[in-house]
């Protein structure tokens, strides 16, 4: 990338993004913020969760960023009986009689795991090297994947017979769960109307897999004042119940809290935030506005917050107050 200084490189992310926006909004409609979001993940070099019912257009979602950016899409339908090698690959005899290793899905720059909870958790776990260590391992040998790499996994809230809730340790890998909702009725008589008709969108692709890593480095390079860090690392220490940091709130309905990957993504998403919207460095705003993704599957209720019905959002929006 050609840019004089950062302040330029900046300029043409933000620009970039604008592109990007109106190019996934000719498919995708009503969804402003969750398409930011995932943006925002990307850009951070991180990985989200989409919970949602279905026929939210999780999927097509997925689909229309990974066209727009020009990235080499998988889609793994994760089902009871899939197995680890599925997933990352297996080694096969060849007409030599060597051991040939064959690449499974994984290796692509976006993955959509769909619905992640209803394969078991040996099959989850071969997930959690991938989306941690950018390498998988199969017979002993390490191979490195393809940068970027994006995982987005999504969970159907209803029907849970069957399914295997994801473990903390995996859900911790994952910087933004996102909430998808039902569209407004407005946006909702836009979708029909476009997508009841034989006109097929022909999207163009908007920014290359190197401009990608070059923004993901640039967003590390954004200056952030102490007292924002101060206070990302202080939003996440006040959900941990029983230490010197914690809310009253959280020692009164929580048994856990948020960790440290809590308060890096903090960090991270609110340089994000900032960038794409016109700052050149984040300010507390730009940590309360990402907030609520980052923490919502990071912290656990305890018995007395479910029987009170206190959710985990009006616990999060208290501790931001």
């Amino acid at each position: 990338m050609n840019f004089k200084d950062d302040v330029e490189a900046v300029d043409a992310l933000r620009a970039a993004n604008e592109r990007l926006m109106n190019e996934i909004r000719r498919v995708i409609f009503g969804q402003d913020p969750i398409i930011q979001q995932v943006i925002i993940t990307l850009l951070s070099d991180g990985h989200c969760l989409l919970v949602g019912v279905p026929g939210l257009a999780k999927t097509l979602l997925v689909n229309t960023i990974a066209q727009v950016l020009g990235l080499k899409y998988n889609r793994i339908q994760f089902t009871p009986d899939l197995m680890p090698s599925d997933i990352t690959g297996s080694e096969i005899l060849n007409e030599a009689r060597q051991f040939k290793f064959i690449k499974g899905p994984i290796f692509a720059n976006i993955i959509l795991a769909d619905e992640i909870n209803r394969t078991p958790p040996k099959t989850q776990a071969a997930l959690l090297e991938a989306m941690q260590e950018k390498a998988v391992t199969v017979a002993g040998e390490r191979y490195k994947l393809d940068k970027p790499f994006f995982v987005l996994a999504t969970q159907n809230p209803i029907e849970q017979e069957g399914t295997y809730p994801l473990p903390e340790a995996q859900l911790d890998r994952f910087m933004f769960n996102i909430w998808l909702d039902y569209p407004s009725l407005e946006d909702e008589i836009t979708i029909v109307n476009n997508t009841t008709t034989d006109n097929i969108v022909q999207l163009e692709q908007v920014i290359s897999n190197e401009e990608i890593i070059y923004f993901q480095h640039l967003i590390r390079r954004v200056p952030i004042n102490k007292n924002v860090v101060e206070y990302a690392v202080k939003l996440a220490a006040k959900t941990r119940p029983g230490t010197p940091y914690a809310h009253e709130l959280a020692n009164k309905y929580l048994n856990w809290g948020a960790g440290p990957r809590a308060s890096q993504y903090l960090v991270l998403g609110a340089k994000t935030h900032a960038v794409l919207h016109g700052k050149y460095s984040p300010d507390i705003e730009d940590v309360k506005a990402i907030a609520a993704p980052i923490l919502r599957h990071r912290i656990v209720r305890n018995y007395k917050a479910e029987a009170e019905s206190y959710s985990v959002e009006k616990i999060i929006n208290e501790l931001l107050e």
